[in-house]
Formats: structure tokens, C-alpha cells, sequence
């Protein structure tokens, strides 16, 4: 009798263990039914949004929304705005970059400047408004700024000037040379070395892992991203 009871205890416990395991394994986690749904999607994280039934896919800096019923994926340039008439896709792009550039390692940027606000800024030496945006900097002495090259494929001579002001003693002069046109007459040696080479591909790993494809762009103060020359919002941006 007491063998019996213990091979039934036995036996309950399998099937009850091995439904559980089963249980388990049909779970199926958002990920997997995304992977499952848009296999040609890659993705750095997928999270909840405010939105119920609605999650938030994340590569770079990029966003997209994700229903999993009925599988639908949001793409493209499509905006939400909140009651308020603020943009949600703007905020959560920037807070994505915001919260990377946590990690960036500011001493591989060229520092120009001491003052008590912090700008992080992505630029290109032949870029009109990088060039306005420098002119607008030079001026102030509440400024510290870090400058990251991102080099744009369009501008032909870009990646030598970067090179130029890598080489250079003085790295602030070589860059405002640059930003001030002054070699724009390709009259200047360009710079072979290897350890300017590999800088100059940190600078566009670091921009490519911010998530930041368009210049100038600026982080204030760790707060506000900021991209293209809207000189008034800048302003506002250094005074908070």
C-alpha cells in the first residue's frame, strides 16, 4: 500500500513538474515574437511604452513601436503628440541620447573653452552651419565645449581638415581655421598619422553609437539635445 501511495506521489509530481516545464517553454517573451514577426529587424532593446499593448523598439537612437496583437510595427517619419501638443517621438530620441552620452569618452574630443556650461558638439569643418554655430561659440566665455568630427560623405575635403586640426600644436587655432574657411584652399599638408587615423574613427563610432547622424548637433549641459542652428533655443538652453 505504502509503495503504491509513493509511485502515485511519484507519478503526480512528474506530471505536474513536466505541465509546469511545458507551461514554460510556450511562454513566449516579446522579443521572441518580434524576432518571430520582423526577422530583418535588429534591435539594441525592446521595452514597454506608455501605451498599453504597445512597446518601444530601440536601436541606436533610433525608435519604432511594436503591437503584438495584431503585429504591427510603427515605422517611418510618423509623429505623436501628447495632449499637450509635445512631440513624443523628439523626447524619447533625445532622452535615448541623453542617456548614451552617459558613456562617450570626452577625453578623445577636441575641449575648447573653460566656461560653467557643458557643450557636447558633433560637427563637420565643412558644413555651413557648423561653421555659423562656431562663430556663435567663439564669442561666448561661459562655454566649455567638446567637439566630436563627424565628417559628412559629401564633403570631399572634411576628413583632411579633421586630420589638420588633430595634427596641429594647436589643436582650438587649426579648428577655427577650419570653421573660419580659411582652408578651404586645400593649403595645408595633410596629416598621414596613425594614431590621427584611429581618432578620427573614434570620433565617428562615438556619433554612431549616440545615435547622431546630422550636424551641428549639441548636447547642453547634459540636458538638451539640440540639432541644427536654432540660436535662440541654444541660448535658452545655456541660461538654464
Amino acid at each position: 500500500m505504502k509503495k503504491r501511495r509513493a509511485l502515485w506521489l511519484l507519478c503526480a509530481s512528474f506530471l505536474l513538474t513536466g505541465s509546469m516545464l511545458c507551461g514554460f517553454a510556450a511562454a513566449e517573451t516579446v522579443e521572441d515574437s518580434f524576432k518571430k514577426m520582423f526577422p530583418k529587424h535588429q534591435f539594441d532593446l525592446i521595452r514597454e511604452s506608455e501605451i498599453k499593448g504597445v512597446y518601444e523598439v530601440i536601436k541606436g537612437a533610433d525608435i519604432v513601436f511594436f503591437a503584438p496583437e495584431p503585429g504591427y510595427l510603427m515605422v517611418g517619419d510618423f509623429e505623436m503628440i501628447d495632449r499637450d501638443g509635445k512631440k513624443i517621438m523628439e523626447k524619447k530620441r533625445n532622452e535615448i541620447i541623453l542617456t548614451k552620452t552617459k558613456t562617450i569618452p570626452l577625453d578623445k574630443a577636441l575641449k575648447i573653452g573653460s566656461g560653467e556650461n557643458t557643450v557636447i558638439e558633433i560637427t563637420d569643418p565643412d558644413c555651413p552651419y557648423c561653421r555659423k554655430a562656431a562663430a556663435f561659440f567663439e564669442k561666448r566665455s561661459d562655454v566649455k565645449k567638446y567637439v566630436f568630427f563627424l565628417p559628412l560623405p559629401y564633403h570631399k575635403d572634411a576628413e583632411n581638415k579633421i586630420r589638420y586640426i588633430f595634427c596641429a600644436e594647436d589643436k582650438a587655432k587649426a579648428y577655427y581655421e577650419a570653421m573660419q574657411g580659411k582652408l578651404d584652399g586645400q593649403n595645408y599638408e595633410v596629416c598621414k598619422k596613425q594614431d590621427v587615423v584611429d581618432l578620427l574613427n573614434a570620433h565617428k563610432d562615438i556619433t554612431a553609437k549616440l545615435g547622431i547622424s546630422a550636424t551641428p548637433s549639441f548636447i547642453i549641459n547634459n540636458s538638451i539635445v539640440i540639432v541644427g542652428t536654432d540660436f535662440q533655443k541654444i541660448e535658452g538652453a545655456l541660461k538654464k
